[in-house]
C-alpha cells in the first residue's frame, strides 16, 4: 500500500472534511491507517509539503530562470536567498555556476530584469543570463517509487476556464499554500478562519484549478529521501523550427519532471532545458541516452547539481515582496 499511497498523494492530495478517509476508501483501506503512513513518510522526512501548487504566471508574477557567473558562491547564493521569490537555488558544474529561479510579484516597482540586475551587483556576479519560459511542454513532479526508467506517459493538457479572482480567492491562496497538518481534518482551520463549510471550500478550490490558478493540490517527495538519489538538468541545443516537436517528445518521457523552452545567446546556445529523475546516475543518463538517440539534437549537457542553497515554496501575496524592495533599493 505504501507505493500506491506515495504515488496517489503526489498526483492528488483531496481538499475534503475528512482527506484520509477518503484516500482510505481509494486504497481499500481505513482512515487511521493511512493517516499512520502519512505520519510515518513526514517523520521519515519523505515527504516535504502537502499543499497548493499555484501557477506563477496565472497569479501575476514574473518569473525567470537566472544563471550567475559567480567567483564567491556561498555569499552570492546568501545575497540571492534573501530574496521572497527566490524557491529554488543550485550550484551547478558549469561556468555559470549558480543557478536559481525567481519570480517577482505584479505590484513590483523594480520589475523582474532589474531585480536581477541587482542581485548581480550585489553578489558582484561576474556574467549572468536571464532565461525565462518561451514554451512549457511539462511540469510534473511526480516520482513512480517503483521507477521511471525510459516509460512514457501522455502530457495532458488542461483548458482553462477565464475568471477574475475574488477577496475570498486571495485569501484561500494564502492559506491553502501552507503545509496541512497530519490529523483528520487538516482543513478545519481553513473553514474556520474564512467562515464557509466545506462545499464551499471544495468548490472554490476546484474553481482555482479550472481556471489554471491552481494546478493542484498534492504532496511533493524529498527526492533523494524517497530513493531518487540522481537528478540533472539537462540543456539541448536543438533546431528552433522543431523546437516545439521536439519538445513534446522529450516531455513524454515520465523520467522528465520539467521540460520549458527558452531564449538562446551568444555565450548560451541551449534552447530546450529538461528535468531527469532517477534512482541513481546511470539510469539518469540511460534515458537522456534514449532521449538523444530519438531527437538527434545538435548537442547537450548535464548540469547536475552539486549544492543545494535553497529550495522551498514561494508565499504568494506576501507582504516579504514588497519589505525586500523597501530594504534594498537605494
Amino acid at each position: 500500500m505504501r507505493e500506491e499511497f506515495v504515488t496517489l498523494i503526489q498526483k492528488e492530495f483531496p481538499i475534503a472534511q475528512r482527506p484520509f478517509a477518503a484516500l482510505a476508501k481509494e486504497l481499500g483501506s481505513d482512515e487511521e491507517s493511512v493517516l499512520e503512513l502519512y505520519k510515518e513518510l513526514k517523520a521519515q522526512d519523505i515527504i516535504r509539503q502537502t499543499s497548493g501548487i499555484f501557477d506563477t504566471k496565472s497569479l501575476g508574477y514574473k518569473s525567470s530562470l537566472v544563471a550567475f557567473k559567480t567567483k564567491d558562491i556561498e555569499e552570492a547564493a546568501a545575497i540571492i536567498n534573501t530574496h521572497p521569490g527566490v524557491s529554488h537555488n543550485y550550484e551547478r558544474d558549469h561556468d555559470f555556476n549558480l543557478w536559481f529561479t525567481i519570480a517577482v510579484e505584479p505590484r513590483s516597482k523594480l520589475g523582474l530584469e532589474k531585480t536581477v540586475e541587482l542581485l548581480a551587483q550585489k553578489s558582484n556576479a561576474q556574467e549572468y543570463i536571464i532565461l525565462p519560459t518561451k514554451k512549457m511542454f511539462k511540469i510534473k513532479v511526480q516520482l513512480d517509487p517503483r521507477g521511471m526508467g525510459k516509460k512514457k506517459e501522455k502530457v495532458e493538457k488542461k483548458k482553462k476556464i477565464s475568471f477574475e479572482l475574488t477577496p475570498l480567492h486571495y485569501q484561500l491562496i494564502k492559506l491553502l499554500q501552507e503545509d496541512i497538518d497530519a490529523v483528520y481534518e487538516p482543513f478545519a482551520k481553513v473553514v474556520e478562519e474564512l467562515g464557509i463549510d466545506y462545499d464551499t471550500l471544495m468548490h472554490e478550490a476546484k474553481k482555482l484549478q479550472e481556471g489554471g490558478y491552481m494546478r493542484r493540490f498534492a504532496t511533493i517527495l524529498r527526492h533523494r529521501k524517497a530513493g531518487f538519489n540522481a537528478n540533472a538538468m539537462v540543456v539541448w541545443d536543438v533546431d528552433e523550427k522543431r523546437a516545439a516537436e521536439i519538445g513534446e517528445k522529450v516531455a513524454a518521457y515520465q523520467a522528465v519532471s520539467h521540460c520549458y523552452l527558452r531564449p538562446t545567446y551568444p555565450n548560451w546556445p541551449y534552447s530546450l532545458f529538461s528535468m531527469v529523475h532517477g534512482k541513481s546516475k546511470e539510469e539518469v543518463e540511460e534515458v537522456v541516452e534514449e532521449i538523444a538517440k530519438e531527437i538527434e539534437p545538435r548537442d547537450y549537457r548535464y548540469l547536475y547539481s552539486t549544492r543545494e542553497f535553497k529550495k522551498q515554496r514561494i508565499k504568494y501575496f506576501s507582504d516579504a515582496f514588497a519589505a525586500w524592495e523597501r530594504e534594498n533599493v537605494d
